[in-house]
This record gives structure tokens, sequence and C-alpha cells, in this order.
């Protein structure tokens, strides 16, 4: 409760100091990260109105309130304002501020987004970039919440040879692993890549009818939501009986050796580009810089994709507690591809992964 108090009180003064009067942070990760609670957006407003000086107020639907009822508002310091259909919930927002140049949530509906404008007058920019410098860097809780998330979906990887052989389509396979995401400690599976064969080369293919085959190499990236509210995201690489091109095994030692030479570059004071690079370097050396055609990586917590992003141009220098994955790929068109992705958390010295899995192509029974 302490932690949140204080993230409330640091959101504030991140407030101040970025010029505006308010932060107004609509059901999301955002307000989950504020008050403990994300809550659901829907076509009434609910609103967390966080001023800079003053006591920060919840709008909320009176028939959604309950949904909020674990959350100590008392102790938070955070006053209530239900409202029911027929009032103005942008009113009350209103009523709530001093001043009226506000961050509002990235992601807020345009329906609620439009209408705090018309209700408020002044200016309106995005709360984004107040709020990622403080989500940036993870506190010992968030990090332990991802070292449960990391191992949750480690436990997935380790039983792929349950479901993944020649014979059996893409979406079967999925349809099992997502089912051992939840088995395996996650609320949720927030997404599944099975990307056998050819399909392995489109970084964000997610499943289709195509029948897994002896020689394939596929491609596995999956992740899911654990009780805490934070993410799990890890991608390994298997190939069933020998794989059917011949130059799978050394293509895939440059994967590894790129991957290896990111994470191992990982520590404060080191850019984002700058790990980018590292991977980026090794996999081009080897002839294959074309088809590494993404970043290295994106930050994780509460969202699967956020702040920092380890792509070239990021000078963003790396701090304790920043967390994010190591995934670079080499994608061959219409023949096979591989990606290894761990989650890694940059520390005091170094580098913790999450990830515990070995990184070797596996080779499963055909």
């Amino acid at each position: 409760m302490d932690a949140l108090r204080a993230r409330l009180d640091k959101a504030a003064t991140a407030a101040s100091l970025a010029g505006v009067d308010a932060l107004l942070i609509t059901p999301g990760s955002d307000l989950r990260y504020l008050i403990g609670a994300g809550g659901s957006s829907f076509e009434r407003l609910t609103c967390l109105v966080l001023p800079v000086g003053g006591t920060p107020v919840l709008v909320v639907p009176k028939l959604e309130h309950p949904g909020y009822a674990g959350i100590p508002t008392d102790r938070l310091g955070v006053d209530v304002v239900t409202w029911v259909d027929g009032e103005d919930p942008y009113a009350l927002v209103r009523a709530a501020l001093k001043g009226n140049r506000v961050a509002v949530s990235d992601m807020m509906p345009a329906l609620h987004t439009l209408g705090l404008r018309d209700a408020l007058g002044g200016e309106q920019v995005l709360a984004g970039p107040v709020l990622r410098e403080l989500r940036m860097r993870k506190d010992a809780s968030e990090v332990a919440a991802l070292r449960t998330a990391g191992a949750a979906i480690d436990r997935v990887h380790a039983r792929m040879g349950e479901w993944l052989r020649p014979g059996r389509t893409e979406a079967e396979v999925g349809a099992d692993i997502a089912a051992a995401i939840v088995d395996e400690g996650h609320v949720q599976a927030d997404f599944v890549i099975v990307g056998s064969g050819p399909n392995g080369a489109s970084p964000h293919h997610s499943l289709s009818d195509r029948v897994i085959e002896a020689g394939d190499v596929v491609v596995v990236d999956i992740g899911g939501l654990i009780a805490e509210g934070y993410c799990s995201d890890s991608t390994r690489n298997y190939v069933l009986g020998e794989p059917r091109d011949a130059d799978v095994w050394e293509t895939y030692a440059v994967l590894q050796a790129a991957q290896k030479a990111a994470v191992e570059a990982v520590r404060p004071g080191v850019t984002c580009a700058q790990v980018d690079a590292a991977a980026r370097e090794i996999i081009a050396d080897a002839g294959f810089g074309e088809f590494f055609v993404h970043r290295t990586g994106h930050g994780i917590g509460l969202d699967v994709h956020e702040e920092p992003y380890i792509v070239g141009g990021n000078d963003l220098p790396l701090e304790p507690g920043m967390a994010f994955s190591v995934e670079p790929g080499i994608y061959l068109p219409g023949r096979w591809g591989s990606r290894i992705e761990d989650i890694v958390v940059v520390t005091e010295d170094g580098v913790e992964s999450v990830n515990n899995r070995p990184h070797e192509l596996v080779v499963l029974p055909a």
C-alpha cells in the first residue's frame, strides 16, 4: 500500500515537472500501476483525476464501483465520486480540477477524450511521457513478479514435446499451449505464436491450419498475464527430427551468438541502441542483416510492450530496474525463421534473465 501511495505522489510530482495541472487516467495498465486495479473501459466514464496539488479523485459509475471495492482508497488518500446514468461524469472531472492543462491516458477511448475536451477546454497532452519515466524503472516487487511470470512461461516451454509433433496443425498445438499457459500459473494467455516451416519467417505469424511436418523448424513465441498483473514473453525454437534445410544449424548458431552478445552487453549506462547493435552487428557480419527485420527488444511489465525499446537510435542509458526483451531473429522468406527471446532486468552491475530455458534449437521426435 505504501508503494501505491508513493507512486501517486511521484506521478503528481512528475506531472508538475511536465507542466500539466493533472493526470486523467482511465482504465488500463496506468490505472493499475497507480491504484492497483486496472478496471475495464466502457461507454461510461471511469477516470482517476490526479492533480498536481490536492486530493486524487476516482470518478466511477455507481454500477461499476463494486469492481473497485478491493482498493483501500481511504489509505491511499483517494476520494471516490460515483455517478449514475443521466448525470454528466465529465462535469465531475472538471469539478475535481484546478487548472485546465491536463495529460490524458495514451489509450483513453476517443469517446472520453473528446468528452473531456468539450467539458474542460484548455489543453490536453498525453500522460505516457509523464508516467513512462516511473514505469520503466521497476521496483523490487515488480521484478519479483516478472521472475514469477518468467518461471511460469519457462515451464510451458519445458512441456513443448507434449504437443509439438508432425501431423498436427499449428492451431491445434496453439490451443494446447494456451491451456498450459494458464495451467502453469498465468490467469490468461495473451498470445501464442506457432510458426512452422515457412511460417516461421513471418515474425508476427500467429496460428494457422498448416500441418506441421517432419523437418520443420518451429518458432514458438508465447506469453501471458499473472495475477499480479505482470506479463511473460519468451521465444524458443524447435525442430521435428533432422531439419530439411542444410543451413539451419550454421544459421542458428549465428542467432545464438547474437542473442548472447546482446544480453551480455546489458548493464547500467549502456544505451538501448548499443544493446541493439550488439546483436545486429553479429547477424549483419554473417550476411543476414536484411533478414533481421525488427528491433532487438521492448520493455515489459504491466504491458507486454512498453518502454524502453531496444532499437537503433534510442540513446536512453539503461538504469537498474529496467526490464525488457532481448529477441533478435533471422527470417528467411519462404523457408524458415528463428528468434530467441529472454526477458532481462538491469541490475546494479549487470543483468539478470528471468527466462532460463536452454537457447539451443531443441530437437523433438519426428
